[in-house]
This record gives C-alpha cells, structure tokens and sequence, in this order.
C-alpha cells in the first residue's frame, strides 16, 4: 500500500487563486490583496484552515463571507475539508493591503 503524498505548497497556491476571486462587497478588491486572510494551514488529509479577519467587527458579510470562502476552497479536487477562523487580532488596517490594492483604492 503506498502513501499519497500531497504538495501542501501548490495546493496552497490554488487556495490562494481562488481567494482571489472572492472580493469584498464594500471595497473593489479582492479579500487576499485586501489582507484580510491572515494565514493558509493545510494538513497532510487535504484538510484546510483559513485564519482571516474582517475590515470592522461589524462587518455586513461577518456571517456570509466565511461560508462563501469555505465553500470555494471546499470546491477545488484536492481540498477534503476546509474551514474559516475569523479573528481581531491584530486588527486589519490599511496598512495590511498589497501595493496592487492601495493603488486600485487610490491610496498610493
């Protein structure tokens, strides 16, 4: 019996390009240029942890956001189960956001 052996890191990237498709309803930009996703665990079962925050606790997507970003990463082959920690620490802050999503915003 052999052992599948998985590529935790090119998996990782498909995770991020689909990230990157799911953009924040108040801000045109995606949520992975935005900053909001802190890190990308995943095992050696296929499964995956997203650690993200929001732009505000009272953020209008706070319930929704969560379930879309688990059931789009759950949706790529390879990923077995996936889910979504929300935390505040630390804070998300503009600062956060890639030079890509600065510009698009006019910060820059």
């Amino acid at each position: 019996m052999s052992e599948i052996t998985i590529d935790t890191d090119a998996l990782g990237e498909k995770i991020v390009r689909v990230l990157k498709t799911i953009y924040d309803p108040e801000i045109p930009v995606d949520i992975y240029e935005l900053g909001l996703i802190y890190d990308v665990f995943v095992n050696e079962n296929s499964d995956v942890k997203i650690l993200m925050t929001l732009t505000s606790p009272n953020c209008p997507v706070a319930e929704t956001l969560p379930l879309e970003i688990e059931e789009k990463v759950k949706s790529l082959k390879e990923v077995n189960n996936a889910t979504v920690e929300i935390t505040f620490d630390p804070p998300w802050d503009k600062d956060l956001m890639s030079e890509e999503a600065k510009l698009e915003l006019g910060l820059l």
